[in-house]
Formats: C-alpha cells, sequence, structure tokens
C-alpha cells in the first residue's frame, strides 16, 4: 500500500509524493488550477503591463520559477520514499515488539532486576576465561541511556574462593524472559584490544536440563580482539559445537574498526533459518541443511539473552602489553520482536 505526502504552494501547484514500501517512488506535479496558472507559455496571450511597485524593499530578492520549485518537490518526494522504505521502518511493518531495554534507569545503577540476572564467579567458564564476574556496579551499571559493562585488571577474590586478576561482567535473561523464532537486536559499541571478548548471545532455556550444546546457543555478535575489523555469528548444537559450528563473519569496509562507533547486531529467527546481520546488512543464513548428517536441529523451543565482556580464552587468547584497561562495552539497547 502506498502512502502520500502533499506539498502545496502559492500559485495552485499541488506536488504529490507517493512512496511504496515495495521499493517504488514517485514524484507528481499536477496543476490544479489552470485559471491561476493560465495556459502554455506557447499559447498564453501577453501579460498587461504590470504597475511597478515603488518599494525596492517590497521586491522579492530571490525570485524562482516554477521548474525549481518541481526539483526541489521531487527532492523532498525522494526523501519521504526513503524513509518510507528504510530499514527501521520496514522492521515496524513486519515485526512487533515483545520485550526491550533501553536502560533508561537512573545513572550508576545495576541494570533492571525485572529484566537481568547478573551472574557472579571465576570458573573459567568452559573457556578457560581470566576474569571473575561480579554484581558491582563498578563493573556493571546504566549511565546516560545506556548500559555499560566493564572490564578491569585488579586483584579480586570473589564469593567462590577464586582469585583472578581481571574483574567484569555477565547478564542474562533467564527466568525473566525468553522466546522462540523472531528477531534479536542490540545497538551495541564494543571494547577494544587484544585478549578481549565482548558477546551478545542466546542460551536454549532448557540448558539445565538438555545441558551445553544439547540446549543451542545462538551467538548474535562475537568479537576477539585481535580482529578488530571482524564479528562472528555462530550456532552451537550436538554435533556442531566448539571448534565446528556452523558460523560466518562479518568485516567491516576499509579497516575499519568495530570499537570506533556503535553498531546494530541482530539474528531473525524462523523454524527453518537463522539469519544474521549487522546494521541491517544481511551476511549469513544456516539452517538445518547445513547441519551435519545424523544431526540435530535444536532452535525450535525458547532462548534466553546473554551480554558479557570476557577476559582471555581458548579463542582470544590472553591480554598482553598491548591491552589497555579499562575496557568498556556500550549497549544503547536490546529490543526483541515477533512476526506480526
Amino acid at each position: 500500500m502506498g502512502r502520500e505526502w502533499f506539498v502545496r504552494w502559492s500559485g495552485g501547484i499541488t506536488v504529490a509524493f507517493v512512496s511504496s514500501f515495495s521499493g517504488r517512488a514517485m514524484a507528481e506535479a499536477n496543476v490544479v488550477s489552470s485559471a491561476l496558472l493560465g495556459p502554455s507559455a506557447s499559447t498564453r496571450p501577453p501579460r498587461p503591463t504590470q504597475r511597478r511597485i515603488p518599494s525596492e524593499s517590497c521586491r522579492n530578492p530571490f525570485p524562482v520559477n516554477r521548474s525549481v520549485f518541481l526539483a526541489i518537490a521531487v527532492v523532498i518526494g525522494l526523501t519521504c520514499a526513503a524513509i518510507a522504505q528504510s530499514p527501521s521502518n520496514q522492521k515496524t511493518a513486519s515485526w512487533t515488539l515483545t520485550w526491550s531495554d533501553e536502560f533508561n534507569g537512573p545513572s550508576g545503577e545495576l541494570p533492571d532486576a525485572s529484566k537481568w540476572v547478573i551472574e557472579t564467579g571465576g570458573r573459567g567458564w568452559g573457556n578457560n576465561e581470566l576474569e571473575t564476574y561480579t554484581a558491582r556496579t563498578q563493573n556493571v551499571h546504566q549511565a546516560d541511556g545506556k548500559l555499560v559493562i566493564t572490564a578491569l585488571k585488579e586483584d579480586f577474590t570473589g564469593p567462590d574462593g577464586i582469585a583472578r586478576n581481571y574483574t567484569s561482567a555477565r547478564l542474562k535473561t533467564a527466568g525473566k524472559f525468553s522466546q522462540t523464532y523472531g528477531r534479536f537486536e542490540a545497538r551495541i559499541k564494543i571494547p577494544r584490544g587484544q585478549g578481549i571478548w565482548p558477546a551478545f548471545w542466546m542460551l536454549g532455556e532448557d540448558i539445565a536440563t538438555a545441558g551445553w550444546p544439547a540446549c543451542g546457543e545462538i551467538d548474535i555478535m562475537e568479537n576477539v580482539g585481535f580482529e578488530p575489523s571482524k564479528v562472528h555469528g555462530t550456532l552451537h548444537g550436538p554435533g556442531y559445537s566448539g571448534e565446528n559450528p556452523l558460523t560466518d563473519s562479518y568485516a567491516l569496509p576499509d579497516g575499519k574498526r568495530f570499537a570506533d562507533d556503535f553498531h546494530i547486531f541482530a539474528v531473525e529467527w524462523e523454524p527453518e533459518a537463522i539469519r544474521f546481520y549487522v546494521d541491517d546488512a544481511l551476511y549469513a543464513t544456516q539452517t538445518p541443511k547445513d547441519v551435519p548428517t545424523g544431526k540435530r536441529w535444536v532452535f525450535n523451543h525458547p532462548f534466553f539473552l546473554l551480554l558479557n565482556v570476557a577476559v582471555g580464552g581458548n579463542w582470544p587468547k590472553y591480554p598482553d602489553e598491548t591491552t589497555q584497561f579499562p575496557q568498556s562495552m556500550f549497549v544503547d539497547y536490546v529490543r526483541v520482536y515477533s512476526r506480526k
């Protein structure tokens, strides 16, 4: 269905802009009062002599003819059409928001406890990570409408009695929110540095009973510090996990680095496909046909969300003399949609 905008100028010209979500746009100039505009230049009778306006200040110092107005109208029309066809507007047309956190709580305070569980501990988390995750505001808090997760270099012993040289934070929505299928996205500015490992990801809600990787894992965004221009999107399941997952990557052009600005990381998850996006650019699609022969596609039940910044691990390796601390990940929002 198209949308129309009308702009009317004096002199009887109405310019109608018509756009549709199919990508078509048209700018149409319509003369609505021939009496005002008169016939074409070739048949128009000579104009009567006009009385000169005595005051110079009353003259229009910037005379603009109708062709200029029409050119301006076309530009405005195309701009309006582009807005209507933008990914955000198309998203609104296709999806219904089911859950979100805009992190608009008081600056300096922990994130909303009705939405997030803060995990703690220094047990390596299955990846030989070096940090202890804490629930301290030094490691996780809200500030100026954003979630801030900060990795620190410090000597720290948590309640589990494990002594570590780094701290950070890890959040999940388990027990608070989970969903099967939909669009899951976050706008994030990641940290940087050798051994730094930020992630926005999902785990199957049945992890406590099915275990990992049978529960399934969807890594919407992972970055390892030695690849500053690249992020990875990955699926882990039974028979395709660890070092042999279903995975692909997206690289910024011209050597740009993800840590220099915010980017939107998303997946669109359907029963027979999971698509990976960076800034609304599709870069990978995984389907049951990609699963190794004889293995199961386990992405057909509720998953919950996670955000964390790890320090060190089997994949990113470990900080070195080039790694600077503190390092923070800034999350502008997390939003979840379902199909209309």
